[in-house]
């Protein structure tokens, strides 16, 4: 794991971040008036002795940047991701049982974060994104990540094609999601071991990632509009690997 320091702000994300990873808690800034949730949130932080600080609303927004940081902020040590060797031990440990999702190129830390959240909610081991040309994890991404980023390892792939390479090595179906694809999702037969994987923002999957894939399937569109937002997207394919193989 990277030692480095981010910042964590919002209700969910901080609460995770709280029962996950307390030890990696450095500091505190909460809502000088806090009340109700708010204020569990500071007898937690009190209990775990970390630095409190007590501040007014103008300083958490200048900190967050004006996001919806919700009355509370973490400084916190290390970031949420899992190296690459941990990653295989993983998927060798959940054998026919893994499920991943791999994102080719997503740039928006939001878009980042809601497909945290989404695979959370879909029961996916761990997400996959290329170390090159991906959104880090801000604290933007773990806020819209609503406590995702704890329970989801992220690992960053310094060559994604090997990457998929070894996981189809290992029994892994890699499955990838295009537009242009002949085979609609729902005609699909979506089982793990599999790992889905969609493009980034705009252009989809990248040439090599789609030659790699052992399958294309396409989303059925049935208006004008000829693609989706990528979290919305990747909520789709996941409840319908979802549908067909419940956990």
């Amino acid at each position: 794991m990277a030692d480095q320091r981010q910042l964590v702000y919002g209700l969910h994300a901080v609460r995770a971040v709280l029962e996950r990873r307390p030890e990696a808690v450095v500091a505190a800034k909460i809502l000088a008036d806090a009340v109700g949730p708010l204020e569990e949130v500071a007898r937690e932080l009190g209990r775990l002795r970390v630095p409190l600080e007590r501040v007014r609303r103008g300083e958490l927004d200048r900190l967050s940047d004006g996001a919806s940081h919700q009355g509370v902020l973490l400084e916190v040590r290390g970031a949420a991701e899992m190296a690459l060797g941990e990653f295989e031990d993983l998927v060798m440990q959940r054998g026919r049982a893994a499920r991943l999702l791999v994102l080719d190129g997503v740039e928006d830390p939001r878009n980042l974060g809601a497909c945290l959240r989404t695979a959370d909610a879909a029961g996916v081991d761990a997400v996959v994104v290329p170390k090159a040309h991906s959104a880090p994890l801000t604290a933007a991404a773990i806020k819209a990540a609503t406590g995702a980023t704890e329970t989801v390892p992220l690992v960053r792939a310094p060559n994604l094609a090997r990457t998929l390479t070894w996981l189809k090595q290992a029994g892994v179906w890699v499955v990838g999601a295009d537009s242009e694809a002949g085979q609609s999702l729902y005609a699909a037969k979506l089982a793990p071991p599999v790992a889905i994987v969609l493009g980034g923002e705009g252009r989809g999957l990248r040439r090599l990632t789609r030659d790699t894939c052992d399958e294309l399937v396409a989303i059925p569109m049935a208006g004008a509009v000829g693609s989706l937002n990528v979290s919305v997207a990747t909520g789709i394919v996941l409840f319908e690997l979802l549908r067909q193989s419940p956990r």
